[in-house]
């Protein structure tokens, strides 16, 4: 394992008491990380509790850029840290794997994945479109008391930037985001957003990561407003420019987790100025 994975956060699972108890305890001890990832988790692949704690753990740490594109995955090393065999910690492994967190290569240590730029380019324009849809659905469709719900949670998401709380506050614009697909009208736009899967959470907290701490903020307020006055064209708008907005700043930030060349290691994209 890398140094830079041996250094993540990456809290085990507490001998089997703690594993027995996790069914039981989740909703109350979870936080609203590990609560997203398991969600995402379970609508992809049903799995016994201890494989999705594992994978909830390792799978936050990618997402936070505690475990970043490249570095090595020992399950020798991951079973002593979760105490357990290493035949959970290939199956939690291998789950990531399908939600293109993790490569599983035959005969070689598992790394955390990188991606290509022209498919993170292509999972925006599709999240960028069922997110407008959903914006205008609820322009359309949504009650006052839905919108209402949207407005509650900025001052939480203002919270988190105030005290430089950066996982915090991208959690809570998650959660903002989520709470739009639920009230959309539109269970589909939902299901599809949520098949895109753990990628685009890492993606996601790489440009909230980047961008302007009072832009996480009035970006949303002035998203909300537009929906309490009912403005459809100024919604849809405010969406895509928020959209493409996210998508320039992860061209440019020369991230890690670029899909790189086998011939001579080069980032495969063009960054722009």
């Amino acid at each position: 394992m890398s140094e830079a994975a041996k250094e993540a956060s990456i809290s085990p699972v507490d001998g089997e008491q703690e594993a027995a108890s996790v069914k039981r305890d989740e909703t109350s001890m979870m936080t609203n990380s590990h609560k997203e990832i398991a969600r995402v988790l379970e609508n992809s692949d049903r799995t016994n509790p201890r494989v999705s704690s594992i994978a909830q753990w390792i799978g936050c740490a990618i997402i936070e850029d505690r475990l970043q594109p490249g570095d090595d995955l020992n399950t020798v090393e991951l079973s002593k840290q979760f105490h357990t065999s290493r035949t959970p910690v290939k199956e939690a492994l291998l789950l990531l794997e399908k939600e293109g967190l993790v490569t599983v290569p035959p005969y070689r240590r598992p790394s955390v994945a990188r991606v290509s730029l022209e498919e993170i380019r292509e999972i925006y324009q599709v999240r960028t479109q069922l997110l407008v849809l959903a914006a205008e659905l609820i322009v359309r469709t949504a009650s006052d008391e839905a919108i209402a719900l949207l407005r509650g949670r900025l001052p939480f998401i203002r919270e988190m930037a105030a005290s430089n709380n950066l996982d915090g506050a991208f959690w809570a614009i998650v959660a903002f985001r989520n709470l739009e697909a639920e009230i959309c009208g539109n269970r589909q736009v939902k299901r599809i957003l949520d098949s895109l899967g753990l990628r685009t959470l890492q993606l996601r907290h790489l440009s909230v990561s980047l961008a302007p701490n009072e832009k996480r903020i009035s970006d949303r307020e002035h998203l909300v407003t537009a929906y309490e006055e009912r403005n459809a064209p100024l919604v849809v708008e405010l969406t895509r420019s928020m959209l493409l907005r996210a998508l320039t700043i992860i061209e440019q930030s020369g991230w890690s987790g670029f899909q790189r060349t086998k011939d001579n290691h080069q980032v495969v994209c063009h960054m722009y100025s």
